[in-house]
């Protein structure tokens, strides 16, 4: 069971906080095809439970670190549609400055730490953020989250030693969808549980049902109370699905209509709404409201990238180097 309790307002705000992932995404996905996002883009609909069972756990101080599929990790986490949705545009008010697009979403101000587009290449780099907060004192965690196919790289296996050794105060978390781009987990490992590797370095470690907002939540608040009294990682392999490709231009053909129905019949955003009613602790009216409220950040997000200006060309080497006056850049 949770430590951090589960009210009427948490529910409401997983409610209120999925829609927005849901809707965002949605809107990207019909912008995409109007060609005013370019580049890769990689939609999170179905996996909102991973992220929104997170924030009811975390503090403001924790960080996150994730793969390129990230919209949802920043907003979740306070970056604001108006800069998500600019930065997807290539706007110089985007949270990335227009420099990173849909895989590179950063917020220092927000702790949202990527948007990284090299498979597995956040793992060492939530572990390095967690170490930091250690050498420094503070309290906070880093909830460093991948996908089932990064799990095959090798620093995943370097990162989960190191973190266990030093007893970081990291959370890793495997997003599974059930597919790495096109190849489902069955075809690349005889060994289909991932959350067991975390076993090999004597790690705490479970299986979560992502499509669950509550188990999700009750699995991270252990995992963050754990980390928080020094006693090291935790591994999650949270077991969702994703209803889109794995990008814009994956048609997905490699799974069964059946399989999406089944998956959509446990929608996280459905279930927290059943829930909600039947606790009675919100009616229509306040669905309708919540609806309207989510819509209009949406459109006025994309108003926002639309009315928003390109970088200008001396923006081409800011941002590259710490050193603002660094000698070794040539025009």
């Amino acid at each position: 069971m949770s430590s951090t309790p589960i009210t009427k307002e948490t529910y409401l705000e997983w409610y209120r906080s999925m829609l927005l992932m849901r809707k965002f995404e949605e809107k990207t996905g019909q912008l995409y095809g109007q060609q005013k996002i370019r580049g890769f883009c990689h939609l999170y609909i179905g996996q909102e439970a991973v992220v929104a069972g997170t924030m009811s756990v975390i503090k403001p101080e924790d960080s996150l670190i994730t793969a390129y599929r990230d919209h949802a990790h920043a907003l979740a986490k306070g970056v604001s549609a108006n800069e998500c949705m600019a930065e997807m545009f290539g706007k110089a008010t985007g949270c990335s400055k227009g420099k990173g697009g849909s895989m590179h979403f950063f917020s220092k101000e927000h702790k949202m730490m990527g948007g990284h587009g090299i498979v597995g290449g956040q793992i060492p780099l939530g572990a390095g953020i967690a170490f930091a907060e250690k050498y420094l004192g503070t309290n906070n965690v880093n909830v460093c989250y991948m996908g089932d196919g990064a799990v095959r790289q090798g620093a995943f296996n370097e990162t989960l030693n190191m973190a266990m050794l030093w007893k970081l105060p990291v959370i890793f978390v495997c997003e599974n969808n059930g597919y790495a781009m096109g190849t489902s987990v069955q075809r690349t490992t005889n060994m289909q549980d991932i959350y067991k590797m975390g076993l090999g370095f004597d790690m705490p470690c479970a299986p979560v049902d992502g499509m669950d907002v509550v188990a999700v939540h009750n699995a991270m608040d252990e995992a963050v109370q754990r980390a928080r009294a020094g006693e090291g990682p935790t591994f999650l392999e949270i077991r969702t699905y994703r209803y889109k490709g794995h990008s814009m231009s994956d048609p997905a053909k490699y799974r069964t209509k059946e399989e999406l129905e089944e998956y959509k019949g446990r929608d996280p955003l459905l279930a927290t709404k059943h829930a909600i009613v039947e606790n009675n602790y919100a009616d229509e009216a306040w669905f309708a409201e919540v609806d309207a409220e989510v819509k209009s950040i949406v459109d006025e997000s994309v108003k926002f990238a639309e009315e928003s200006p390109f970088p200008t060309a001396d923006e081409l080497y800011k941002d590259v180097y710490v050193q603002e006056d660094y000698p070794f850049i040539l025009d």
